[in-house]
């Protein structure tokens, strides 16, 4: 069982910017962030792989960052420009496909508001 903690979300005006951070109790292939708006389904954010790939949500390209340290076990998502439209709970994700295995957070609130 891996554990996933995140932190770094609160409320933000429009334009400012955020950092979350997620620790994780084991580094995983893949790490991501989700995230899941009122009445609306779970969507990817960004990933990144263990190589350092990266894949985002043609919503937040050029403005979202995505990066990991797998020697503190931690992901971090760099959030600027925000705008309303990114309210949502983000949740971190890490899986390892080869393995069949994908854990969550619990969840950390951003609000985008002015």
């Amino acid at each position: 069982q891996v554990q996933l903690v995140e932190s770094g979300g609160g409320l933000v005006q429009p334009g400012g910017s955020l950092r979350l951070s997620c620790a994780a109790s084991a580094s995983m292939d893949i790490m991501g962030w989700y995230r899941q708006a009122p009445e609306k389904q779970r969507e990817l954010v960004a990933a990144v792989t263990r190589g350092g790939s990266t894949n985002y949500a043609d919503s937040v390209k050029g403005r979202f960052t995505i990066s990991r340290d797998d020697v503190k076990g931690t992901v971090y998502l760099r959030m600027d420009s925000l705008k309303p439209e990114d309210t949502a709970v983000y949740f971190c994700n890490a899986e390892s496909p080869r393995y069949g295995k994908m854990y969550w957070g619990q969840g950390t609130q951003v609000t985008v508001s002015s």
